[in-house]
């Protein structure tokens, strides 16, 4: 069966279930789009990951990352293998020495692995095509944001405006107390609304 190689387009709040979160994964080169609910702590990895914020201590899968580098362990791939009644199965294909392992994996912690060893993620024809969004407008296929950077959902665009409203200093103390409360995702609009004004 085919790979297909998909990046980590958006990370936002789920429409659909409360206090959960959406990453959208999108189809290198192409349009097609496959959104996978995860929770609030994966979520908040991913984006500590992806916007290579240092948390005082390590999280969970930083943790994983520090315990397979310690065993000369290389995480190669993040294949997402199957989907059954909504739930998306995934795989870590793994390697030490000689030996190739697959491992078994919820798709939200093989992501925020992926993420921290840089490794490509793939699946399959069928699970885009039962699962996947296609996008009409080709100039729709990136996010406004940098790469790296999570798309910003409609939801969240309300909590974007009450930043607006704070002076420079107030957003700083702000910043400085949602980093001690663990906040990553919030934390990333708030350094994203300090850098746009320190550029202007």
């Amino acid at each position: 069966m085919r790979k297909i190689e998909l990046e980590i387009v958006a990370l936002s709040h789920s429409i659909t279930q409360t206090h959960s979160y959406a990453v959208v994964l999108g189809e290198v080169n192409g349009l097609r789009r496959l959104p996978i609910v995860i929770g609030g702590f994966e979520a908040q990895a991913i984006a500590v990951a992806l916007e290579k914020m240092q948390p005082s201590r390590p999280l969970t899968h930083d943790l994983m990352k520090n315990f397979m580098n310690a065993f000369n362990i290389e995480l190669h791939e993040v294949i997402i293998s199957n989907l059954q009644e909504g739930i998306f199965y995934s795989k870590l294909i793994c390697s030490n020495n000689d030996d190739t392992i697959e491992i078994d994996s919820r798709t939200s912690d093989a992501l925020a692995l992926a993420v921290r060893f840089g490794c490509p993620i793939y699946t399959y024809e069928n699970i885009l095509n039962s699962a996947g969004i296609l996008l009409d407008d080709p100039a729709g296929k990136k996010a406004a944001k940098p790469a790296g950077s999570p798309a910003i959902s409609e939801h969240e665009k309300g909590a974007e405006d009450d930043l607006k409203a704070l002076n420079l200093d107030e957003l700083n103390t702000l910043l400085q107390e949602v980093l001690e409360q663990e906040d990553y995702i919030r934390a990333i609009a708030i350094r994203d609304e300090i850098n746009s004004r320190k550029s202007k």
